[in-house]
């Protein structure tokens, strides 16, 4: 490692922080990446790499220890994209003397039903919430307040072992599915409140905040996967008036603040009821899935994951930076095929040349096995299309969806039905006039 140049640590070598680490680059920095994974892609694009689990705070600060003293690494910052570790990079934060959000208010973040007692604790409004130690509590809760209701982990993110109970469903069953993807075992039910879901990013910084990130987000293959709750990308520009999302700016930044985080980003989940917006969540980190690295940069010209950067290595960041420059429809979705053994992937060529096609990446090859979709982990790939308005980015979308033909082979591991499946199956194609409406209790 380069003695005295400047090094920005990032957590995370997957493709959610490719992004993050060409933006470090951009900003001059030279960029240590940190993964588990020894075939990360963002090792091959980052200066520096170290093969260790992003969670091992003591095995990564000893080795940022080791590099300061016998290389001479000069380290100017951590952070991350896409993985929800504010705790972890909290934490290496306060070993290197860097800047961050307090530990207790990265705690909070992780942890959804403290985030949801503190919130509610300082008049946030939020969905009615329990913790479920066990399934009798469970099906207490459902005679007292009856269905719908959201089951959840209450640490885990992107959609895990999120479940949507309603009449006809197995309450136990769900409960300890929704266990069994909880590090820590703890589950909890939260009230369903139907309307349209919106995904923000707000960066805070010297008694301001904006919030440049603001998408609907898309269930249209929300019947699809239930009981689970899976979204399937979003949109911008949002169809919120702009009243609306004045509420739920001002929501969110309200929220961050009652977590105790007053500069940094947080990225906010919100519902927006007849009542008004209601936080679902609160995370402290950049999204990944296209959210802060396509939708808001090819919709509005802002990149401010640059922002979040200048944070965490004690830069004074320009906030006015980030208005928007322009205004185009955006949208992100992502293939779903039936589970098998991988036989072949047909159309790419015939749809990759289309120039309003920014992004097609698929993150599986013939031959393997492709598992059922139990969350946001096991997408098969993404696209991301552009277009003047948002009827012509349907019409896009459709376009890829009608050109890909995802082939795949029933196995015993990984069979449900059919000899042999394609995707997409059949799915609705007209264009929304709200945000797709849907439960909350989901985290992308």
């Amino acid at each position: 490692m380069t003695g005295n140049a400047r090094t920005l640590v990032v957590l995370g070598a997957s493709t959610d922080q490719l992004f993050l680490i060409e933006t470090a680059q951009a900003l001059g920095l030279r960029v240590l990446a940190v993964d588990r994974d020894a075939d990360a892609p963002g090792f091959a694009v980052a200066e520096e790499s170290a093969l260790i689990s992003t969670r091992d705070v003591a095995g990564i600060c000893a080795h940022l220890d080791r590099l300061e003293k016998d290389e001479g690494a000069v380290f100017a910052g951590v952070t991350t994209m896409g993985s929800d570790i504010p705790e972890i990079v909290a934490a290496i934060a306060g070993h290197l003397g860097t800047p961050s959000i307090p530990l207790e208010a990265a705690r909070l973040t992780v942890d959804k039903f403290a985030m949801k007692v503190r919130l509610r604790e300082c008049s946030i409004p939020i969905p009615w919430f329990r913790e479920v130690p066990g399934v009798e509590d469970l099906l207490e809760v459902i005679a007292d307040r009856g269905l719908p209701l959201v089951i959840k982990p209450i640490d885990r993110s992107g959609s895990r072992g999120v479940f949507f109970l309603r009449p006809g469903c197995d309450p136990t069953d769900l409960f300890q599915k929704a266990k069994a993807f909880s590090f820590s075992g703890r589950v909890q039910v939260e009230e369903y409140l139907p309307g349209p879901q919106i995904s923000t990013e707000t960066i805070l910084y010297g008694g301001r905040a904006v919030t440049p990130g603001f998408a609907d987000r898309n269930y249209d293959t929300f019947e699809r996967f239930l009981p689970q709750i899976m979204e399937n990308g979003g949109w911008v520009p949002s169809l919120l008036s702009a009243e609306e999302r004045k509420q739920v700016e001002e929501l969110v930044v309200s929220a961050s603040l009652a977590l105790g985080i007053s500069e940094g980003v947080t990225k906010g989940d919100v519902v927006m009821t007849p009542e008004g917006p209601r936080i679902i969540e609160i995370a402290a980190r950049l999204s990944g899935g296209d959210f802060c690295a396509g939708l808001v940069p090819l919709g509005s010209g802002v990149n401010y994951v640059r922002t979040a950067i200048q944070i965490a290595i004690g830069e004074t960041p320009d906030l006015d930076a980030l208005a928007p420059r322009f205004e185009r429809a955006v949208a992100n979705r992502y293939f779903f095929p039936e589970p098998g053994r991988l036989v072949r992937i047909e159309g790419v060529e015939a749809i990759r040349a289309r120039p309003w096609l920014h992004k097609l990446e698929f993150w599986y090859r013939p031959g393997e096995i492709v598992p059922e979709s139990l969350s946001h982990a096991h997408r098969f790939g993404v696209f991301v299309v552009s277009a003047p308005d948002r009827a012509t980015a349907q019409a896009r979308v459709d376009e890829v969806y009608d050109t890909i033909r995802i082939v795949t082979r029933p196995e015993k591991a990984a069979s449900r039905t059919r000899p042999e499946s394609s995707f997409p199956p059949d799915r609705p194609s007209a264009v929304a006039t709200r945000p797709g409406a849907i439960a909350s209790g989901t985290r992308g």
